[in-house]
């Protein structure tokens, strides 16, 4: 956990948020141990903006995984951020309720959350006719 945590710090430091001033790093562990990083990226139009965990998985997916184990969630007011409504359905795509979340807190303080404690009753595959 710590060692996502602090990759999501480092790729917390390249977001660009000239905006919100709100900077935001993730870190997202594959079932095979390799971690993707992703950052927040503003746009003036802020519907256009990317958010780190969408970053993150979007990498990961990219280079052919669909298995992950954890996400480390960092801001620039280490408040303890968790993913949004959007990152978490993101997530539930690929992931179970027992997914691990690490918000960082600050001062070395992590809180840890399930998919499923964030995301409770989730839209899955299992919800569409394919």
């Amino acid at each position: 956990m710590d060692d996502l945590i602090e990759q999501a710090r480092a790729a917390m430091d390249a977001s660009y948020a000239p905006y919100s001033e709100y900077r935001v790093g993730a870190a997202l562990q594959t079932g095979d141990g390799t971690v993707f990083t992703g950052c927040n990226i503003e746009n003036a139009n802020y519907s256009n903006s990317v958010h780190a965990e969408e970053l993150a998985i979007s990498k990961a997916v990219e280079a052919g995984h669909r298995e992950f184990d954890a996400v480390a969630v960092v801001s620039s007011e280490y408040d303890g951020v968790t993913p949004c409504g959007m990152c978490r359905q993101t997530l539930a795509e690929f992931c179970g309720e027992d997914f691990a979340i690490y918000c960082d807190e600050g001062d070395g303080e992590v809180s840890e959350y399930t998919l499923g404690e964030l995301l409770p009753n989730t839209i899955t595959r299992r919800h569409l006719d394919v």
